[in-house]
Parts: structure tokens; sequence; C-alpha cells
């Protein structure tokens, strides 16, 4: 009897220390409220609200977009997208291609393509871009996934900017002398 005990014992040991060790495997979860928080933020896109837009964000994100300085912080972020909002012509929509999660449940990140409206500060019209995009996420401690950095690249050509023609002045031009003609002696 006390052989069973012992064994009993030392498998109830060994089994809560490898439980204990093993943490669950959140990631398909974790991937799934990834994908909605991103069909989340599409939809506040539509509705043009800066605020539910920059909750999207933890307090100490960093958002780069094409053409413009990197903003740094929710108050950054917020005055970058306050700005892009005032654009009447502007819409953004993103899709991911590729979600994953490490497997310690705490990162992940969205890859994938946008298309975005916008007018174009400089000439006034309305141009159409389209690009690439990473977005790093940090689950936080409500169980949230908040964006922590968030990168676009546009793979539209850049604006052509056409060179004013340089007139060069025409200088004097001083036609060459003709020299006579050498002429041989003979002897």
């Amino acid at each position: 009897m006390r052989r069973y005990a012992a064994l009993a014992g030392a498998t109830l040991i060994l089994w809560m220390a490898t439980g204990c060790n093993e943490s669950a495997d959140t990631r398909d979860a974790d991937v799934k409220a990834i994908r909605s928080v991103e069909s989340q933020w599409n939809q506040d896109l539509v509705s043009k609200d800066a605020d539910k837009l920059v909750a999207h964000y933890a307090n100490y994100a960093v958002m780069m977009t094409p053409g413009t300085a990197a903003s740094s912080g929710k108050d950054a972020i917020q005055t970058a997208v306050t700005q892009m909002l005032s654009d009447p012509a502007m819409t953004l929509q993103f899709h991911a291609s590729k979600v994953d999660v490490a497997k310690s449940g705490d990162l992940g990140y969205a890859q994938g393509s946008y298309k975005m409206t916008m007018t174009n500060p400089r000439t006034k019209k309305v141009v159409n871009d389209h690009g690439s995009y990473v977005t790093v996420y940090r689950k936080q401690a409500d169980g949230s996934w908040k964006a922590v950095s968030d990168i676009a690249t546009s793979e539209a050509p850049p604006p052509t900017t056409v060179q004013p023609e340089k007139k060069i002045a025409k200088k004097h031009v001083q036609k060459p002398v003709k020299k006579a003609p050498v002429k041989k002696h003979h002897r």
C-alpha cells in the first residue's frame, strides 16, 4: 500500500510540474481576435470617428504612413488621424493576408494590403494610393489587442515633378578665323 501511495504521489507531483510549465496554446483564438480587431478598425474608418480609430492604438504606439513623419504616442496619433480625416475625399480600407501570434500569446502581427483615396495637399487633386502594411499588436492586461507599431508603405509610383526648362543664354560665339593656306616653296 505504501508503494502505491508513493507512486501515486510521485505521479501527481510530476503531472503538476509538467502542467505548470505548459501554458495553453491560444494562438488560434488570438489570431481570430486580431482579425476581428482589424475588421472593426475598417468599420471605424468608414465612420470617420477619430476617437474610435485612435482607440485601436496602445498609449505608446507609433504610426508610420507614407509621406509623413512618424507619429509617436497616442496624442501625436490623434493629431495625425484628425488631420487625415479632415480630408473629405479620404477613404481607407485594409485587408490582412497574414496574421500570426507568438506562442507566448502576448505579441502578434498582421500584414497585408491597403487602398486609400485622399487629396494631395500640394496639387489639391484626389489621388488613389495602394500599398502594404504591417501592424504589430500587444495583448493588453484586459485581454484586448492594441496596435503598438503601425507601418504602411506605398506601392504607388511617386508623383512626377516636371522641371521647368532652363533657358540657356546664347553667348556671343566667335566664328573661327580661317587661316591663309601656307605656301610651300620648292627649291
